[in-house]
């Protein structure tokens, strides 16, 4: 048996409810694993409050590290024993062990402990498709990234300075602010301090960014449109402060020939050959102390709503894990 976190209803953080869940064995293609350690992401958030419906019951969390207990037919890139880490569909991660499909689980390297496994596979991946799969980023270029010292804008802090790349970051205080330049951001802007914009254009001698990261959607989106230079990429991949609204497309040519995207990294990952190269990027980024995996907050499984108040709350820095 395995105390796992499920939802029976969408909601707000009061929804979890903490069970025993039997764990069998895995089938042809599976793994089971026992985690050490359980990241949080804010796609969490969007599953669990409905944003991202899902078929309830369900159990939630989409990314751990842990040691492969079982494997089942056809798993070859794995065995019994191994350290690993995940992130993948379907959600279940919030739990002691798990019985799941092997494909999107990699091999953890020595040297990378299991918290910083688990807090660092969802977001590590998500910067390494936001710097070399979406649109072509070159050393000299300039791009904004909000939300620069929550989990993944440090580590994309830490990517862009490691590559040659300007990151200008905004943040909602001080001391975020300087947490992200600590972490590699050329420039951070407490957006809570006036017109951001504004601060973008005079960084660039009002040229404007090339590529805009842009995980807040609805607060941010028109401001991020008017950072970028003509012909510039906007990429929003998140919704953390509420869903985008309809939008004319028309605006994009008014405002300098724009191009953006929705990506998700499930789509990136989702053939395991692609998924096990981007995590060996990642893993070696770290391994060679280009990248640090910030872990600011801690919680124990039992308190995995309070850890979604925190996360929700914007009070969180760094990444937040749930400790098995």
């Amino acid at each position: 048996m395995a105390l796992t976190a499920i939802i029976e209803e969408h909601g707000g953080p009061e929804k979890f409810k903490l069970t025993d869940i039997e764990v069998g064995a895995p089938g042809k293609g599976e793994v089971r694993i026992a985690h050490k350690a359980v990241g949080l992401n804010f796609i969490d958030v969007y599953q669990r409050s409905g944003l991202y419906p899902m078929t309830l019951p369900h159990a939630m969390g989409m990314e751990a590290a842990g040691v492969i207990e079982a494997v089942g037919e056809g798993v070859t890139h794995l065995k019994v024993g191994d350290r690993a880490a995940y992130a993948a569909n379907p959600p279940g991660a919030y739990t002691e062990a798990r019985v799941m499909p092997a494909a999107q689980v990699c091999p953890l390297p020595e040297g990378i402990s299991f918290e910083e496994g688990a807090a660092m596979m969802l977001k590590g991946l998500t910067v390494q498709y936001l710097f070399h799969r979406t649109t072509p980023i070159e050393k000299g270029d300039t791009v904004l990234f909000h939300a620069a010292a929550g989990g993944v804008g440090l580590i994309a802090c830490q990517w862009a300075r490691s590559e040659g790349i300007t990151l200008i970051g905004t943040a909602g205080s001080d001391e975020k602010c300087q947490l992200a330049l600590d972490h590699g951001a050329a420039h951070c802007i407490n957006y809570r301090g006036g017109d951001w914009v504004r601060k973008v254009r005079d960084l660039t001698e009002g040229k404007g960014v090339k590529v805009v990261m842009d995980a807040v959607g609805k607060d941010t989106f028109d401001g991020s449109l008017d950072s970028l230079a003509p012909l510039g990429m906007m990429i929003s991949f998140g919704n953390a402060s509420g869903p985008v609204p309809p939008f004319n497309l028309a605006v994009l040519g008014q405002k300098g020939s724009l191009k953006l995207t929705r990506p998700t990294l499930f789509t990136h990952i989702a053939q395991h050959e692609d998924c096990q190269a981007m995590a060996k990027h990642l893993f070696d980024k770290v391994l060679a102390k280009d990248v640090t995996i910030q872990i600011g907050q801690r919680f124990a499984l039992r308190d995995v709503a309070k850890a979604h108040e925190a996360l929700e709350g914007r009070q969180t820095t760094g990444s937040t894990v749930l400790e098995i």
